[in-house]
């Protein structure tokens, strides 16, 4: 059954859409129109037609399609490939407080805010005005508006005090807000940053270490793709290469 105002994904191989859907509502495509009371009567899986003929099936959109092929980027994101890894690392589990700071376009975002549904909530600090209302848009497409608050904010700006269990930072000169980041967390809690170049990772974890964070580890992800041709394999011609280097460690003393 698909509910009104789920996300739904449709797919004829080679477009993808992906809307709310509202009962009464229509959605345009070069390929033609399509009824939204069409695509809930056909449910996951089912096939609707566009008012020329075309047929698109109904999927339920996965969080890597919605970031992916769905959301709206006015920023660079932080890709699947790292942001999973983000997660895990910093043990983003339900009903965790995570601190972000850079939210972007909502990439990271929506997937953290999965991961501490449902008593959970990210807190994000974004510098940039003009990014908040995108990336709530983006968060929303995915369903999960109802856990994540989004302030207006620099970390230049005083944060809740041993209030976070985790924290994510996506800025550019993270080493000059390490106190106030180091304050807001509580002791033991994990931190990531991301960052483009090698002399950023260096002020970092220099910074990191002069304010007692421990277990400090850098990593780089690369991700490959293959074409999925059986008697031609052979991998892509392009691949998501290098898109930043991720350091994590932990509130010390």
């Amino acid at each position: 059954m698909i509910k009104e105002g789920e996300t739904v994904q449709l797919s004829d191989g080679k477009n993808r859409f992906f809307l709310k859907v509202k009962k009464g509502e229509i959605f345009g495509t070069h390929k033609g129109n399509i009824n939204h009371d069409d695509i809930i009567k056909a449910g996951y899986g089912g096939e609707v037609k566009t008012h020329k003929g075309h047929t698109f099936i109904v999927l339920r959109p996965t969080i890597h399609e919605i970031i992916m092929y769905g959301i709206k980027r006015k920023t660079q994101i932080v890709y699947p490939k790292d942001s999973g890894y983000i997660t895990l690392n910093l043990g983003i589990t339900d009903g965790m407080k995570v601190l972000e700071s850079g939210v972007g376009s909502g990439g990271l975002t929506i997937v953290m805010a999965n991961a501490v549904k449902p008593t959970g909530k990210i807190y994000c600090y974004e510098k940039e005005e003009k990014y908040i209302k995108n990336a709530y848009e983006n968060i929303k497409l995915a369903g999960l508006e109802r856990y994540v608050e989004i302030n207006h904010q620099s970390l230049e700006m005083p944060l809740p005090e041993n209030f976070f269990d985790a924290g994510f930072i996506d800025v550019r000169e993270p080493w000059l807000f390490m106190e106030n980041i180091k304050k807001s967390l509580k002791k033991g809690s994990p931190i990531g940053f991301i960052l483009p170049t090698t002399n950023q990772v260096s002020k970092t974890i220099q910074a990191l270490k002069e304010s007692n964070f421990i277990d400090i580890q850098i990593v780089e992800l690369l991700e490959r793709h293959y074409k999925p041709v059986p008697d031609r394999l052979r991998p892509e011609d392009r691949m998501v290469a290098h898109t930043g280097y991720l350091i994590f460690g932990r509130k010390g003393w």
